[in-house]
């Protein structure tokens, strides 16, 4: 009888779906500790992870481990190198949090252009006047710039065509066909695009050590641009974002990610009024979870079973499938 090892906290659709099926035991730890989940990954067949560390010293002291499965679409944190060395399957939950993490984004952008955070401190310390600078903005007619135009950048492209504002797109995979075919523009040179863009958002993976957006890139933006980050942590230098902001060489920025997560208690962008900071909560609607847990445990099951999809295995190439 497969044992399940469920590594940290996941909604409770999840756990009736585990419940419910027969002839699978499991273990459930419901926080985020890599410790509590590592100490029992000696007697699991099969892994349930959300963003905890996998390391191979782990992986090693899991002999009975045949599939690991996401609770998620990132895996930067498991070391694939040892599950392909062991002929281990990853599998992702596919697309089921893409719209959850546009419309964040989209958050972002309108909350920052409409000053929304400056405002309402302003109206709790009685500053009503403030309305009269006259400085937040519209989005119609702005250009946006889509960094990584994949199934979340082409939702947040919808989005913002609805609100009436030029999209270009910074994209590797985008072939100037491609963008005329969805209205917008295509851009082969990212510091050309950052240039003229009044917003930019981030949909891109992270490759390599270097930020995507370090301090030649945030020098060449409008000062009035504003610059959003829901993909991952690392992509934008923090400390070349701070100096941005101190120096007013950019008008404001929201991140739902970070370098290190959870960031430093006094991280230094904490007490700016023209920055929103999230929890790496874009992907984290009740509706996603729910997607999430489900797709993540049927993915394991389905292993047992005998019938996993292979679209959703990441290593599929390095397993010979």
């Amino acid at each position: 009888m497969p044992h399940l090892l469920i590594a940290g906290p996941i909604h409770e659709a999840g756990l009736d779906l585990i419940q419910s099926a027969p002839n699978v035991t499991y273990d459930y730890v419901p926080n985020l500790s890599y410790d509590e989940y590592a100490a029992l990954i000696h007697k699991a067949d099969g892994l349930v992870i959300r963003t905890q560390p996998l390391r191979a010293e782990t992986i090693a002291r899991a002999p009975r481990l045949k599939i690991v499965s996401r609770h998620g679409v990132g895996y930067d944190a498991v070391d694939l190198d040892a599950l392909n060395q062991r002929a281990i399957p990853l599998t992702i939950v596919g697309d089921v949090t893409s719209r959850a993490v546009a419309e964040h984004a989209m958050m972002l952008l309108l909350a920052l252009a409409k000053k929304a955070r400056i405002y309402d401190n302003a109206v709790r310390r009685g500053e009503w006047t403030l309305r009269n600078r006259f400085d937040s903005v519209e989005l119609y007619g702005k250009t946006l710039l889509i960094v990584g135009l994949g199934r979340i950048g082409r939702h947040v492209m919808r989005m913002a065509q609805g609100f009436g504002m030029h999209v270009l797109a910074y994209s590797p995979s985008l072939t100037s066909q491609d963008a005329m075919t969805l209205g917008i523009e295509r851009s082969a040179d990212l510091n050309e695009a950052l240039q003229r863009a009044d917003f930019i958002t981030l949909h891109a993976p992270k490759t390599g050590e270097r930020p995507l957006i370090g301090a030649a890139q945030l020098a060449s933006m409008k000062p009035t641009a504003i610059l959003v980050n829901t993909a991952r942590g690392g992509l934008i230098d923090e400390q070349a974002l701070l100096h941005a902001l101190n120096t007013h060489a950019l008008a404001g920025a929201g991140l739902d990610v970070f370098q290190d997560e959870p960031p430093a208690a006094h991280h230094p962008l904490f007490g700016r009024e023209d920055v929103i900071l999230t929890p790496h909560t874009a992907s984290l609607t009740t509706e996603s979870a729910i997607r999430m847990a489900v797709v993540s445990i049927q993915n394991a099951l389905d292993y047992f079973e005998g019938r996993l999809n292979p679209a959703l295995i990441v290593n599929r190439l390095a397993l010979g499938l």
